[in-house]
């Protein structure tokens, strides 16, 4: 039990100092030795676990995955009453919370976008079919602006929200929230009808505020 609990934390240091050298050095540019001598192992003791960049890419993917499922759930559930703009907008600045302070997310982010590596999860798409499947529901629920569909309406979302890793270099306190609120206050009156639009703005309102 002993060599297994230290198994297992071995990996998980392995996996964050991985998730830090990718965030700063790339795919590419990160080696062996940099994770290793991050994590305080050697590089046989990595090996043990990984069998290499692309194994442990993958581990910090997955990490990333399971913390935005998490995020999600967490939103879903307080915000199922408001409905889907709700927990659509408040599910944002979720994730600029964990682009800040989640290195495991915001590298993960980075692998997606990285030419040297092939992600497995993508979680910029993942990013873009949740979102769709909230404004398919806004559709249904009369939510969205006349003339607006829910494929307008993502594409315009995603690509504005989806530089919330590079939001994620703000310090906490630093005006993030505060961007991202004025991103959503020009958004949310072009693609939801009045009212909800302005519920959607008090969700907006109420993110800045946990700044």
């Amino acid at each position: 039990m002993v060599k297994q609990e230290r198994a297992a934390r071995t990996r998980e240091s392995l996996v964050h100092a991985a998730a830090e050298v990718f965030a700063e050095e790339g795919f590419t540019a990160a080696s062996i030795a940099q994770i290793s001598r991050r994590a305080g192992v050697t590089s046989g003791a990595l090996h043990f676990h990984f069998e290499g960049k692309t194994s442990l890419a993958l581990a910090v993917e997955e990490r990333a995955a399971r913390a935005m499922r998490e995020a999600a759930a967490v939103n879903e559930e307080r915000d199922r009453a408001g409905g889907p703009l709700q927990v659509l907008v408040g599910s944002t600045y979720t994730m600029l919370s964990l682009l800040t302070e989640d290195i495991g997310v915001r590298a993960a982010f980075a692998l997606c976008a990285d030419a040297g590596h092939e992600s497995r999860l993508d979680l910029r798409r993942q990013w873009k079919l949740w979102t769709e499947g909230l404004l398919v529901a806004a559709e249904q629920a009369g939510l969205l602006a006349e003339g607006v569909s829910p494929q307008e309406a993502t594409d315009l979302v995603v690509a504005l929200t989806v530089g919330l890793d590079g939001l994620g270099g703000f310090e906490p306190g630093h005006g993030a929230r505060q961007l991202l609120t004025r991103i959503w206050s020009v958004v949310l009156p072009g693609i939801a009808n009045g009212e909800a639009a302005a519920a959607a703005l008090i969700e907006a309102a109420s993110g800045k505020e946990t700044d």
